[in-house]
């Protein structure tokens, strides 16, 4: 058996303990990533999910400063973040562009004096690499207690608003006319998407976690027009992404020229891409035959059905 399994699965593949704790890891956060990603989508925030994937080299330098984990300072940083964008102000779509901007820019400055002060006195290379383009395979087995916590929170905060917050998604007067507290919403989906987009970076890092928490969702509600569908339809597609990301990772260690392996992130955000594409082609079919889908928002409408 092991000899047929050879081509595709490289010598100690299943021995390694690198590759298990990113495979659990990797599918905490690709269910994580698709509760909290199919409402991003919907409510057209897929701005403020780049933000906060950029604002986690904030929190990540910041935590080279003081010497704790990436995972703390991914956490932290986008917390903040969370609260900055809520006191200036994100009631409206024109609002939360504004705030989400504003934040970023302050950010971003933060993140480039942190890193700054800690390249001073140290080799930044590898670290900031790590950072921005994530290092699945070098997560410690004793962050896997945190992300469960933290993933336990979004998936927790999340189920808890799901009917307020699909109302709202889909249009927030109606909302707010059957009294729903619609800005107390936003600022708790705006925390479980904080901490999810925490999450992202650790795994793939903070430049391309955008990939993981927004792509699987747009896939599925491509494919699909019920949000609970689409949430499990994310979470295959992330789950997959990252499955098989880890699975060519580890594989490329043996591939020419270098021998030194390609980064997981890669082969998740090429995969994510991939299936992307692969999900518009109903659409496209459509369009050649004279019919015009929906877009994913207004397609998600039906949902409130179930």
């Amino acid at each position: 058996m092991s000899h047929l399994l050879s081509p595709v699965f490289a010598a100690g593949f299943f021995e390694s303990e690198p590759v298990r704790i990113a495979a659990a890891i990797g599918t905490l956060v690709a269910v994580v990533t698709a509760l909290v990603g199919v409402f991003t989508v919907m409510r057209g925030q897929s701005f403020a999910g780049e933000a906060f994937g950029d604002l986690g080299t904030t929190g990540g330098s910041g935590a080279l400063l003081v010497g704790v984990g990436p995972l703390g300072g991914f956490v932290a940083g986008n917390v903040i973040a969370a609260a900055a964008m809520e006191a200036v102000g994100i009631q409206r779509s024109r609002g939360r562009d504004l705030a989400t901007g504003i934040v970023l820019g302050a950010g971003l400055g933060l993140a480039a004096l942190f890193l700054y002060l800690y390249g001073s006195e140290h080799s930044t290379t590898g670290t900031t690499v790590s950072i921005l383009f994530g290092s699945i395979f070098a997560v410690a087995s004793s962050t896997i207690g945190p992300v469960i916590g933290l993933s336990a929170a979004v998936v927790l905060i999340t189920v808890a608003l799901y009917r307020p917050l699909l109302l709202s998604s889909i249009n927030s007067e109606m909302a707010a006319a059957r009294g729903i507290p619609v800005r107390l919403v936003g600022a708790l989906y705006l925390l479980a998407l904080a901490l999810a987009a925490a999450l992202a970076a650790l795994t793939i890092g903070t430049i391309l976690s955008t990939a993981l928490l927004v792509g699987p969702a747009a896939s599925a509600l491509r494919l699909t027009r019920r949000p609970l569908t689409a949430v499990l339809t994310a979470g295959a597609i992330g789950i997959g992404a990252m499955w098989l990301g880890i699975l060519l990772a580890y594989d490329s260690y043996s591939w020419p020229p270098a021998k030194q392996g390609w980064p997981v992130s890669f082969f998740v955000v090429t995969i994510v891409f991939l299936v992307y594409l692969l999900a518009g082609l109903p659409e496209a079919r459509a369009r050649r035959r004279g019919a015009r889908p929906a877009p994913a928002g207004e397609r998600s409408a039906p949902g409130l059905e179930g």
